[in-house]
């Protein structure tokens, strides 16, 4: 609800500072007086564009500031505060404040943290609903219907939104593994060519290393072998290093006994023998070990190139082909238990969707049987508005499988046709200024029940009528604020009567400077106004007495 509405130096408005409370609240004043200047001032605070032709005259700047309190927080509220870190309790005042330059500049503040303006957008239909002669929001913006209907209906929508999320879940699930199964059928073929390739080739790991390293082995011995053939003509033979000191040891064994030294020589004679023999033993070890065989060498070259080339086709490294042998035995294995798993989820899918469409269906009903009570509802109070020749009906469409989503299967909107036999066309396509006020006033009445924004505003939907018409309007007004909030600004005296407190715009100028002003009527002072109202410029007695029998008939 709102409490307060402070305005500084807004247009004709140097300084205001207005209260208010629940119930009905009237604000009159004559034709010019400023009335659509508060209207403006209020829409700063609630997001609208900043205009600065806004700014008072020889001001640098202006401001609106707007106190709202609740008894409880409208659902979604706390939610936009919490994205931007502010903090809200019922116990404390939400305060939106909205500076303009007299550049166009502005900024926002909601309980005096800077926020951007389209968060004033966001909370602005929490906060208050406007209904103007050229509104083309609230009730008259069809987007909103469907919600209103739902909520008349008592229709808990949830059950269908779960059952989409579900659907939609399960559908993706599908896709997603239809789409897996044909990329992998669009390459059975290679997968196929691919494993063949080497499943012949049968890649082991760590073969590379060891291919490499006999390779280098063989070479070694290919570039050795000469010399090792050359040292075989040196050790073998009659006349080999070996054969002479052996020829040595033999003659000097025979003499050896003949002096000590001899002795020596033979023992020195003998251990070269014997190093010769080990060195001989070596050598043909060596050349065991490092023998040239041509053809196992092009075997090894030839493997080890063979793992390389198929290593770079399939972009990994030799060592890596076995995985990717298992990467195509999977992938081909996907393909084959891939009509199974596409099989459960298809089933999956088709059980989802069936839920849903019998959800779906089942508030496509309550939807219809909610907007025929509606449209009674509204006829209803069609007759006292002076409507009784328009007809109103609440339309609601199943919508092709495209359209669905997760608020149902309908499209739904608010038709009227004011003229017997004329087609039903949206509300602001038809309606006048004038009817279209009337109008909203009655599905304002009989969504009475349905909620709505903490605050609600009628500029002059009495503009055009009078007299029972007039009265009629101020009735259901009073009955629309019963435990809420509605202020009206009005030129009927039937409808500034039912009023529970009455405000007074008015202009007045000193000199060259023109001010706007806004009252709180007391009694006596309310009685004067309503009479003004009923008797022009001129106030008469007669206009007294008919504003007292108004004040007192309500």
């Amino acid at each position: 609800m709102l409490t307060r509405l402070s305005i500084r130096n807004i247009v004709l408005i140097e300084a205001l500072e207005l209260e208010f409370s629940g119930g009905l609240g009237v604000l009159t004043g004559e034709t010019g007086a400023g009335k659509s200047i508060l209207l403006d001032a209020l829409g700063l605070v609630l997001g609208n564009r900043a205009d600065s032709a806004l700014v008072r005259s020889g001001e640098e700047q202006a401001s609106v500031t707007a106190s709202f309190e609740f008894s409880r927080l409208p659902e979604g509220i706390d939610t936009l505060l919490d994205n931007v870190e502010i903090d809200i309790d019922t116990s404390e005042p939400l305060i939106i404040r909205r500076r303009l330059k007299a550049d166009g500049g502005s900024k926002a503040f909601v309980n005096d943290q800077p926020v951007g303006v389209a968060l004033l957008r966001e909370l602005a239909p929490y906060l208050v609903e406007l209904h103007g002669q050229h509104d083309d929001r609230g009730l008259v913006n069809p987007r909103g219907h469907r919600a209103l209907v739902d909520r008349y209906a008592g229709a808990d929508v949830e059950i269908v939104r779960k059952a989409w999320s579900t659907w939609q879940a399960a559908r993706e699930r599908h896709a997603e593994a239809k789409g897996r199964v044909k990329t992998a059928r669009a390459e059975q073929d290679l997968l196929l060519a691919h494993l063949a390739e080497l499943t012949e080739l049968e890649p082991q790991a760590g073969e590379e290393a060891r291919l490499a390293e006999t390779r280098a082995s063989m070479q070694k011995g290919e570039k050795l072998s000469g010399d090792l053939e050359e040292l075989r003509h040196l050790w073998e033979g009659s006349d080999s290093p070996l054969a002479s000191l052996r020829v040595a040891a033999r003659r000097l064994d025979r003499i050896a006994s003949e002096h000590p030294l001899l002795a020596e020589a033979l023992a020195a004679l003998d251990r070269a023998v014997i190093e010769a023999g080990e060195a001989e033993d070596k050598l043909q070890a060596a050349a065991e070990a490092l023998v040239h065989d041509p053809a196992a060498l092009d075997a090894a070259e030839t493997r080890l190139f063979d793992l390389r080339a198929v290593a770079r086709k399939h972009r990994c490294e030799v060592d890596e082909l076995p995985a990717k042998m298992r990467e195509f035995r999977s992938a081909l294995d996907a393909i084959e238990g891939g009509e199974a798993e596409l099989d459960a989820l298809a089933a999956a899918e088709a059980e989802a969707h069936q839920r849903y469409t019998a959800q779906a269906e089942a508030l496509h009903a309550n939807r219809v049987a909610a907007a025929m009570r509606l449209d009674d509802a509204v006829m209803g109070e069609l007759v006292p508005l002076k409507l009784d020749a328009a007809r109103f009906r609440t339309a609601v469409t199943e919508q092709p499988e495209e359209k669905w989503g997760p608020h149902g299967l309908d499209h739904v909107e608010f038709l009227i046709a004011t003229n017997p036999g004329a087609d039903f066309a949206p509300l602001n396509k038809i309606a006048s200024g004038g009817e279209l006020s009337r109008f909203i006033l009655a599905l304002k009445v009989a969504l009475a029940e349905q909620g709505g924004a903490a605050t609600v505003i009628f500029d002059e939907i009495d503009r055009g009528v009078g007299g029972a018409v007039a009265s009629a309007i101020g009735e259901r007004l009073a009955r629309l604020a019963d435990g809420g909030q509605l202020l009206a600004v009005t030129h009927s005296p039937q409808v500034a009567a039912r009023g529970g407190r009455h405000y007074m715009i008015a202009k007045s100028s000193e000199g060259t400077v023109t001010r706007t002003g806004v009252v709180l009527l007391d009694a006596a002072a309310r009685q004067e106004e309503i009479a003004r109202m009923l008797s022009g410029a001129e106030v008469t007695d007669e206009a007294r007495a008919q504003a007292d029998r108004l004040l007192e008939g309500v």
